[in-house]
């Protein structure tokens, strides 16, 4: 392993990057003297006062110009990597870009150092997955508000940094797929909508310049990118075939709504090739699609040592030359390694690539920095610079990690009502599994220090006398220990057997081989079910679905409820949802599968459509043609809920030329185009109302599944409403549908087409038809 001022750039040294040894990596922002460093510092240096870079009255642009025409050559290319070192006669300190927030504050990145006696932890909220199981676009941007302000508060003592790294918003394709967990699911309208969410929640400032940052958010891994490890295929040498259908439809749209409607500061290129290309040096990718398509505001940067391993591991270019002048050229801004930084200098002594092509990529890093008011003096005097230790970890903060996590919960089943269960009769609990005492695991990966754990059995602990038995050492479960476990069963009132998964069984670079539970689970499960006095209520703790059909049909068991990895307080929210404290609303944001279905399907294909000539099911609720264990959207509440429609069209008309091809010829689908899709939109008003006597917060989902025309999606989601209703009560929830934007589907070319024909519209157990005709 080689380095080059202290950045490590061999591919192995990137693996080092996940581990906490990073805590030794370089500070964001150096303390001098108990003090902040920053750039434009005039009380130490009066002389930079005369540097446009440093007059806050400029435009960001003119200050962006006169900074990169003071630097060299050399100091140019070494604002292409993510550490760069301090610039003395500038007064500019040395700074880490990469810091992560994927579920709060984390410790993973070399950015910062993060935690201290000073700060020693921050809210660590579920993971994505479980948030995203709310459908509450509400409460994704209110995570990333309490992110930002922790992120802030932590930067205003030299602890964090300001860019920050998250959120991943990678379609979860495949269930075997580790990173699923970091994801918002396999849905690309609730991807969408999380991803707009977040970043907004990150991003956001109260200064009345809407260009200020709060800190910095980056939507990765673009793109077609949600396989590690799996069997003999790594994501380094990985060459995700799409097509251009699936791309546009399923791959694409939350990396579009990050920059289009996120507003996101940057985009995150991903390790893998597609259709042959790398990521990170495909021009048709960066600089076409996500510069001048989407219009990015910001920086494009590469996953770890990618511009590396396109030489050397995917050998796609004859020189480490090549790859640095390809990935710079193709729109890459910023290099997560050291590689652009090595070998930029003798690509453009080689011809391959211009010193205006590297001042165009630092330029767009500088702007994020200038928008961060990073070239705006002491932080103390800017906004958000009285954030603190005391801003971190709040109990307003920790309440809404446990909320989140409330919301999340899914309940999968619920025979005879068993939950929730009464405290005022349940005198004994027997707490039994491998995750029932769980702290570090329901916080998954990418996760910082939190502020404190209440573990599940800590949760039930505080309601009910308990007894516990963990059944396995671990969730690989080589061993169950039965006996204690189901003795324990036998005598109790109620059981709460907690199981599922780990980071030792799905993480980045670790793809799972099936999708049961792990190891010897499903046996203490059962055994202890079968002994069982009392109700038997399942928790199963995971990122990816598992095939529980043995416990679903499995009448010893009543409840069976799925809670993620629900974060520092997911104990206190599963128990807040056994004991009735919380009813549930969450829903899957993923398909549940069979276990056969990954025995058939290789991860390797990335086809999301079905192709009956060769057996091939598809993938996610839109294409999928097989049975499901659960499927998508599915989520059960303590409340029965009933739906009425009380304002929907039959029939919508689009408007079109007399001289339009399609009034002289029979047209299946109609082309996106301004002139016929202006103010084409109608209104649905529905009825909800709450059959039973708890409060309940109610998630509506407004689906449609479209003519069969352009093999477009069995079903598609087109509207989220999270409504409260109170107990016996009604709510009306209204859905504004676009028709050219939410009632369209992609053609096999990759285009946006209006299907002509009949739609079906399904909101909770109703479906009505609704013509689209010209």
């Amino acid at each position: 392993m080689s380095f080059t001022k202290n950045r490590a750039h061999s591919v192995s040294s990137f693996l080092l990057c996940f581990s906490y040894l990073i805590l030794t990596c370089l500070l964001t922002s150096e303390k001098v003297n108990g003090q902040i460093s920053f750039a434009c510092d005039v009380s130490k240096n009066p002389v930079l006062g005369e540097y446009k870079f440093c007059n806050t009255s400029l435009a960001v642009e003119e200050r962006v110009y006169d900074l990169v025409s003071s630097l060299t050559l050399q100091e140019k290319i070494g604002y292409l990597g993510d550490t760069v070192a301090e610039l003395t006669r500038l007064g500019i300190p040395k700074y880490g870009w990469w810091s992560e927030a994927l579920h709060g504050v984390s410790n993973v990145g070399r950015g910062a150092t993060f935690f201290s006696d000073v700060i020693s932890g921050a809210t660590s909220f579920p993971m994505p997955i479980l948030t995203a199981a709310s459908f509450n676009a509400t409460l994704f941007e209110a995570i990333g508000r309490v992110v930002s302000t922790e992120a802030r508060a932590m930067y205003n003592v030299g602890l964090a940094g300001l860019t920050y790294w998250s959120p991943n918003v990678n379609i979860f394709r495949d269930p075997r797929w580790g990173r699923g967990q970091e994801t918002p699911g396999e849905d690309p309208l609730l991807a969408s909508k999380y991803a707009t969410g977040y970043v907004k929640g990150l991003q956001q400032t109260d200064d009345v310049n809407s260009t200020k940052l709060k800190v910095a958010a980056c939507c990765k891994h673009y793109t077609a990118y949600d396989l590690d490890t799996w069997k003999d295929v790594d994501r380094l040498t990985f060459n995700a075939v799409v097509t251009d259908q699936d791309m546009y439809d399923t791959f694409q749209p939350p990396f579009k709504s990050c920059v289009v409607d996120g507003n996101v500061a940057s985009v995150m290129c991903s390790y893998n090739q597609i259709n042959g290309k790398p990521s990170c040096a495909d021009p048709a990718l960066l600089k076409a699609v996500v510069r001048e398509e989407w219009r990015l505001n910001g920086y494009i940067v590469s996953d770890c040592d990618s511009v590396e391993v396109l030489y050397k591991n995917q050998h796609y270019t004859a020189t480490p030359e090549e790859a640095a002048a390809k990935s710079i050229i193709a729109g890459l801004d910023l290099d997560c390694g050291s590689y652009l930084g090595q070998y930029t200098q003798g690509a453009i002594d080689n011809g391959l690539v211009e010193e205006v092509d590297v001042e165009t990529a630092i330029s767009n890093n500088f702007a994020v920095l200038m928008r961060l008011g990073f070239f705006d003096g002491n932080p103390a005097k800017q906004p958000y610079g009285n954030l603190g230790p005391t801003d971190v970890c709040t109990s307003d903060n920790q309440e809404l990690a446990r909320e989140a996590a409330r919301q999340g919960i899914v309940l999968l089943k619920n025979d005879q009502e068993s939950l929730p269960l009464n405290n005022q009769t349940i005198k004994s609990l027997a707490v039994i599994g491998p995750n029932a005492n769980a702290t570090s695991v329901m916080i998954g990966n990418y996760a910082g220090i939190p502020c404190k754990y209440t573990s599940p059995l800590d949760g039930l602990t505080a309601i009910v006398p308990t007894n516990y038995s963990p059944g396995c050492s671990d969730v690989q479960c080589a061993n169950a220990q039965i006996d204690d476990a189901a003795a324990m069963a036998a005598s109790a009132d109620a059981t709460v057997i907690i199981v599922g998964a780990s980071l030792d069984i799905e993480a980045e670079s670790r793809d799972r081989d099936n999708i049961l539970l792990p190891g010897q689970q499903q046996f203490l499960v059962t055994e202890v079910a079968n002994a069982s006095k009392g109700p038997v209520i399942l928790v199963i703790m995971s990122g990816g679905g598992m095939d529980v059909s043995f416990a679903k049909t499995n009448d010893k068991i009543a409840s069976i409820l799925w809670v993620g990895y629900p974060g520092e307080a997911g104990g206190a929210a599963i128990a807040d949802v056994i004991f009735g404290a919380h009813n549930p609303s969450g829903r899957l944001p993923i398909t549940w599968y069979p276990q056969s279905y990954v025995t058939k399907v290789p991860m390797t294909n990335m086809n999301m459509r079905a192709d009956p000539t060769t057996g091939y099911p598809g993938r996610s609720y839109r294409f999928y043609t097989g049975e499901t264990v659960f499927p998508f959207g599915y989520g059960m509440s303590f409340s029965g809920v009933k739906h009425k429609i009380v304002k929907v069209p039959q029939m919508v008309s689009i408007p079109l030329a007399q001289d339009h091809v399609c009034r002289s010829s029979q047209c299946k689908s109609l082309e996106l185009a301004e002139e016929h899709c202006q103010n084409l939109a109608f209104d649905i008003h529905l009825e909800v109302k709450n059959m039973g006597e708890m409060n309940s917060q109610h998630t509506v989902l407004l689906f449609f599944s479209p003519p069969d025309v352009h093999n477009a999606p069995r079903k598609q989601l087109v509207g989220i409403e999270k409504v409260h209703i109170a107990g016996k009560s009604k709510a009306q929830v209204r859905f504004k549908v676009d028709v050219c934007k939410d009632l369209s589907v992609v053609d096999e070319l990759g285009n946006m087409k209006v299907p002509l024909g009949e739609h079906l519209l399904h909101i909770g157990d109703l479906k009505h038809a609704l013509t689209v005709k010209i």
